[in-house]
């Protein structure tokens, strides 16, 4: 949600951080309703004002027994009680219609994030690690994994398309992979674990801006919830309808959780293998800060995702995303994307952003700076930490052997039982 004040006194900036995210202008239709809309809300008060008025007029009037003043009060008051509803009720209908079309607009970038149209005009940071030399064709995932207990014959069986089952020493070690990405960044990196809903309302998905414009990609219940897709939305609202009175030291909250998308916008991508599914499981890691804080807080976040990669010896690169692939919420965002030998290819396996106080706006979350009277919104951050369905794909190609075998980075071997690799199952 962006502020109403500041599209007022910067209309011109405001369409240009539009137009560098690719979407139409939109100060001057905004400005219209909202001006339109005040000029109502003026006339409300007035006629509200006006009514507690006469209304007080009309028992003073009885009293010095001036009843011709008492019964022209009474008429103006039976008047205002009849007009008022309809100018009440237009006044609600243009603020939805004024909020609905603010609630639409994606944020707005930062300043020096490249401007650019897709992720082709995303620009390179820096690399980490040498991507493996085999002595053998690398495959991809999916032709490991299935002798390893990788199934997606039976996962489809069961659910139908994007969907896995896996078994034995596969569901062990996809468990293994959250279970070290959890520790790490709840005793390594100082992030709170929660267990959050999977289910939640209207307003959770709105706060943190999959609504109104991105229902497709969501799954519904028939009561009305939303299965989230991420724990971004059940971190972030913990937050939602409050005022925080110290946020001296950001919060910092993270979560396992299985996520639920639809991959409406993903149709024809990665339909083959473990990449890209309805169900899958992601260390969720969430920043709600003062603006001040939001840099530290930004860079502190991407070094905790890159640990975990650094930590399991994948190597990645990191991207600066341009203004046309960032998320609607964000203002800035890094990729990092893994090594897969198999598709001889970067892919994205974590996405971490700052969303300045557009998610804050949304949710009416505020904090109260030292000594001051006034509340401010506060800034939020969310990244992954990391996706371990992609973490296990990026694993099972970067450590495959010529004999089908797998091996299990030295990290992970304390969660895995003993076990130094993966090994077919005949």
């Amino acid at each position: 949600m962006h502020d109403l004040r500041f599209i007022r006194e910067n209309p011109e900036s405001f369409d240009e951080g539009l137009r560098a995210r690719g979407a139409d202008p939109a100060a001057q239709a905004v400005l219209r309703l909202d001006e339109k809309r005040r000029a109502l809300t003026t006339r409300v008060q007035e006629a509200q004002s006006r009514r507690n008025e006469a209304s007080k007029a009309i028992g003073k009037a009885m009293g010095q027994g001036d009843t011709e003043t008492a019964d022209r009060l009474k008429a103006e008051v039976t008047e205002l009680k009849q007009t008022l509803p309809a100018l009440e009720e237009e006044d609600r209908a243009l603020a939805t219609e004024l909020n609905d079309l603010v609630a639409r607009l994606p944020n707005l970038p930062a300043a020096g994030v490249p401007e650019g149209a897709d992720e082709d005009d995303n620009q390179e940071v820096e690399r980490w690690g040498s991507p493996r030399e085999f002595s053998f064709e690398a495959r991809e995932h999916a032709d490991i994994g299935p002798a390893l207990g990788l199934d997606f014959e039976t996962g489809a069986a069961i659910s139908g398309a994007r969907f896995t089952f896996l078994r034995g020493q596969m569901a062990r070690f996809q468990r293994a992979i959250a279970q070290f990405m959890l520790d790490f960044q709840t005793v390594e990196r100082g992030y709170m674990e929660c267990a959050p809903p999977l289910l939640v309302r209207d307003e959770a998905v709105f706060g943190t801006g999959q609504l109104p414009k991105f229902a497709e990609d969501l799954f519904r219940t028939t009561d009305g919830r939303w299965l989230i897709p991420t724990a971004e939305v059940s971190l972030t609202n913990s937050v939602r309808e409050q005022i925080i009175e110290d946020l001296s030291s950001p919060l910092r909250l993270t979560a396992l959780t299985p996520c639920f998308r639809s991959e409406a916008g993903a149709a024809g991508r990665d339909t083959r293998g473990y990449i890209r599914q309805h169900q899958f499981d992601k260390v969720e890691l969430v920043t709600v800060c003062r603006p001040e804080d939001w840099q530290a807080e930004h860079d502190h976040m991407v070094a905790s995702a890159e640990a975990i990669l650094q930590k399991l010896d994948l190597p990645y690169r990191k991207m600066l995303l341009c203004t046309g692939d960032m998320g609607a919420t964000a203002k800035k965002t890094y990729d990092l994307e893994v090594w897969l030998p198999g598709q001889n290819a970067y892919r994205e396996i974590s996405s971490i952003s700052w969303c300045g106080d557009y998610q804050a706006r949304r949710m009416n979350a505020r904090y109260r700076p030292e000594g001051a009277k006034k509340t401010e919104f506060v800034h939020t951050l969310n990244g992954s930490g990391l996706a371990v369905g992609r973490t296990l794909v990026a694993l099972l190609e970067n450590g495959q052997q010529a004999d089908g075998s797998v091996c299990i980075p030295d990290a992970l071997k304390p969660y895995c039982g003993g076990l130094e690799k993966l090994e077919p199952v005949t």
